[in-house]
């Protein structure tokens, strides 16, 4: 691999000016020319710089970040990008693949007159993924991902959140990174709000001149779960807007894959349980799948698909649950084949495979039950 020398020069540079977020910047370039050549040399490189620059603090440097005035707290902090995947539906991914070559492109684009503001609204209920979705848009840009704390933006002193706010403004534009406003509505609610103080009110306003004076290289990742309560004008700075619902069939498919059966391809099991865990966040999913391979590890056992599908139709019905160490008894598989062949589409020999048991026994227990396999 050859290296650029300007890139040379300025990773020096950065270095000896303890600029982390240049070091990283640079660094994740070099780890996309090395990996061409050096698949593992750059996975390592990728490791160090994920390292969040422990090395740079234990050595005397603290970067500079704002703080509130009062508490001193930190109205933003720094966070490593993302290893879990992100996983989006088909629509998903073509705004953030669009997202991603406009800021890739922006010079190109501002050049011919018909860049637009680099703001990227995600809106969904918790669990669907929109820290992660930030995190890896920071990470697929090579850029720090910078998150704004809310706890010390918003001041018992009101006044102070407006003025906390235009701090958040005033540094991301410097440091070249990705700005992530979780739970953008705590700040920007509905202006007409009769409910709201008119100091509040104000700090929406600080929010949207803030926005405004981002200029056009600036990234900004907004995320709310309550997309109702965000003021029109917020909606009108972010060009670029992701409804994150609920993962369907395939999606779901693709989560059971990944988590539970380490992305063997060959498993029979990753549909079936897509087909029974309608309802459920990517989130669900996750928790669900490692804490059965976890009990799979701790006793020694295969992976107990029956707990797993009983964790699954249990959360959908609205009763959190995880993976039970031990198995399953009679009584719950008999209800859980069921559950399964009524109400979530299974056939009994699929309930079957789920479970671990013969075919005979789940046709014997839907009988029992009155209806007969149907």
């Amino acid at each position: 691999m050859s290296v650029p020398p300007d890139d040379l020069i300025e990773l020096v540079d950065a270095a000896l000016s303890a600029d982390y977020t240049r070091v990283r910047r640079i660094g994740s370039k070099l780890a996309k020319l090395l990996n061409t050549d050096n698949e593992e040399a750059a996975r390592r490189l990728r490791t160090l710089i994920r390292q969040r620059g422990v090395p740079l603090r234990a050595s005397g440097y603290a970067e500079s970040l704002p703080v509130d005035s009062k508490s001193r707290l930190p109205l933003v902090e720094e966070q490593a990008w993302p290893t879990t995947p992100a996983f989006l539906d088909r629509s998903g991914k073509a705004v953030i693949s669009g997202f991603l070559e406009d800021v890739r492109n922006v010079d190109l684009l501002t050049a011919k007159g018909i860049a637009t503001r680099l703001g990227i609204l995600l809106a969904g209920p918790p669990g669907t993924g929109k820290t992660l979705l930030a995190g890896h848009i920071a990470a697929q840009l090579g850029r720090p991902l910078y998150i704004v704390r809310l706890d010390s933006v918003i001041s018992s002193l009101l006044g102070d959140t407006a003025k906390n706010v235009r701090s958040v403004f005033d540094f991301v534009p410097a440091r070249d990174g990705v700005l992530f406003l979780d739970e953008i509505d705590a700040v920007a609610k509905l202006r007409d709000d009769q409910h709201e103080l008119g100091e509040l009110k104000r700090v929406v306003n600080t929010v949207i001149q803030g926005l405004d004076s981002l200029d056009d290289r600036a990234i900004v990742v907004a995320a709310t779960n309550h997309p109702q309560l965000l003021d029109p004008a917020i909606w009108r700075r972010f060009p670029y807007k992701i409804e994150l619902g609920l993962p369907d069939a395939a999606v779901r498919e693709d989560l059971w894959r990944h988590f539970l059966m380490e992305d063997d391809a060959g498993s029979p099991l990753p549909p079936l349980l897509a087909r029974i865990s309608s309802g459920l966040s990517g989130a669900d999913i996750q928790n669900i799948a490692l804490s059965a391979r976890r009990n799979a590890v701790f006793e020694g056992l295969p992976l107990d698909a029956g707990s797993v599908a009983w964790a699954a139709v249990e959360t959908a019905a609205g009763r959190l649950s995880l993976s039970e160490r031990g198995g399953l008894s009679s009584e719950r598989k008999r209800s859980l084949s069921i559950s399964m062949v009524r109400e979530r589409g299974l056939s009994g020999a699929d309930a079957a495979r789920l479970l671990g048991v013969t075919r005979q026994a789940v046709s014997a227990w839907l009988k029992e039950d009155g209806h007969g396999e149907g």
